[in-house]
């Protein structure tokens, strides 16, 4: 079955329960999105990068993944160590399919849509309009790199996406004021 099948957004009707009668999801197909953070954690970046979404979907975790390495290999080769880029979704939502076959013979191998729950495939993540995707840090001599890796990822996904670049602003400690109370110097005999 084609993939266009679990693009739109509904209700999430997936049973898990602790005991294996009652649950209609057996097993969760293993995830194929490796990392979710790349680059350099520790370093501070002038600029951010967001992917948002322009419309409420399930994105697939093999497009994920494949969203992820374009934009990491682009970012790895044109500004190495000098990045940051996080997937922020996270694939939880199991897929299912329910073949049903057609032809002579056909009556041996489906039982119809009686109890047609289907079989997982897939999971994927469910993604609202405007919520980010992607997010790539960087400075601002690197700003050009971040904008091509997200354009990149971009093409591996099933939507419509925008770019959103916001400069970070530094923060400033708080400087504790000096304890004004008084503190008795006696000596107590």
């Amino acid at each position: 079955m084609k993939a266009i099948a679990w693009r739109k957004l509904e209700r999430p009707y997936t049973r898990k329960s602790k005991y294996r009668q009652k649950a209609y999801v057996r097993a969760v197909p293993t995830n194929k999105v490796i990392k979710f953070v790349m680059g350099s954690e520790k370093t501070e970046f002038t600029h951010r990068l967001l992917l948002n979404s322009k419309a409420d979907i399930q994105i697939r975790h093999n497009s994920l993944e494949a969203a992820r390495k374009t934009a990491n290999k682009h970012l790895e080769t044109k500004a190495p160590g000098a990045y940051l880029l996080k997937l922020r979704v996270y694939p939880h939502h199991v897929l299912r399919n329910n073949p049903l076959a057609a032809g002579a013979g056909a009556d041996r191998m489906s039982t119809g849509m009686a109890h047609s729950f289907g079989k997982a495939v897939g999971i994927a993540a469910r993604v609202r309009k405007g919520k980010a995707v992607f997010e790539a840090r960087v400075n601002k001599d690197k700003l050009d790199v971040g904008k091509e890796a997200l354009h990149r990822a971009r093409k591996k996904m099933p939507c419509e996406f925008s770019l959103v670049i916001e400069e970070i602003k530094k923060k400033v400690p708080k400087v504790k004021k000096a304890d004004s109370r008084k503190v008795s110097t006696k000596v107590k005999e």
